[in-house]
């Protein structure tokens, strides 16, 4: 569908990205290991919880999982800090790339040459985040209820926003009730087949295949880096340009 939001074009290349599985797996446990600092029991650590629901649903197997949050519990994970990187990529699209890393320096550099051999630049922190609405984002895939049904549980449950077509639904909430808003939509329909914070467009910029093409190619730079553990952008293509570019 042409006019598709930025924010729904990359979750769905990212899709097709996540074929990569080890490095995937090597990102989730990652974040599990993170998390897991807060408490290794998911029911009293949201964090971990979501960490694990992620896991889940990259169908990263039971042992790896537990293996990742008993490093954290022995002290054996290595010291990731998390750092948040922002800039413009080509076109002037506003990016956030999130990152856990263990050598800022070496992150800072990867991350600034990839903007910079892609046509865009790092900015300083705050320099593009205004752009974005921090969010709680809830997706089922669509026939786990219609249209009427889900925004009215949607609602019920505390959601701010829902957005319901062929490809399922999408149910954004404010960060402070993304448990209860998550939990609840869990026991009326069951897991959710992605859950997670981001960082939501508050405007788009429509870009051009030309554009759009550069575009990608960051983006993967990102997907391919160890440290990046997820990446925004607000910029909007066209369903078949991303299709021509994505084949």
């Amino acid at each position: 569908m042409a006019g598709h939001s930025k924010f729904k074009n990359i979750m769905h290349r990212k899709g097709r990205q996540d074929a990569k599985r080890a490095k995937i797996f090597a990102k989730l446990g990652k974040e599990l290991s993170v998390a897991a600092r807060g408490g290794s029991d998911p029911d009293f650590n949201p964090r971990l919880r979501l960490a694990v629901v992620a896991a889940k649903a990259q169908n990263m197997p039971n042992d790896n999982i537990k293996r990742a949050i008993q490093r954290a519990e022995a002290g054996d994970a290595a010291n990731y800090e998390e750092v948040r990187y922002e800039g413009y990529g080509p076109g002037g699209v506003a990016i956030i790339v999130e990152t856990l890393t263990d050598n800022r320096n070496r992150t800072a550099s990867e991350v600034r040459s990839a903007f910079s051999k892609h046509g865009g630049n790092l900015g300083e922190t705050g320099a593009v985040n205004f752009m974005f609405d921090r969010v709680g984002l809830i997706n089922y895939r669509a026939e786990v209820a219609d249209a009427d049904g889900m925004f009215e549980a949607a609602l019920k449950a505390g959601a701010q926003d829902v957005e319901s077509g062929s490809d399922g639904h999408e149910i954004a909430c404010d960060p402070d009730d993304f448990s209860t808003v998550r939990d609840t939509l869990e026991a009326q329909f069951g897991a959710a087949e992605d859950a997670r914070l981001d960082w939501k467009p508050q405007n788009t910029v429509v870009v051009d295949e030309d554009t759009a093409s550069t575009l990608l190619k960051l983006l993967d730079s990102f997907d391919d880096n160890d440290d990046v553990q997820h990446v925004a952008a607000n910029f909007e293509v066209d369903d078949a340009i991303l299709e021509r570019l994505s084949a």
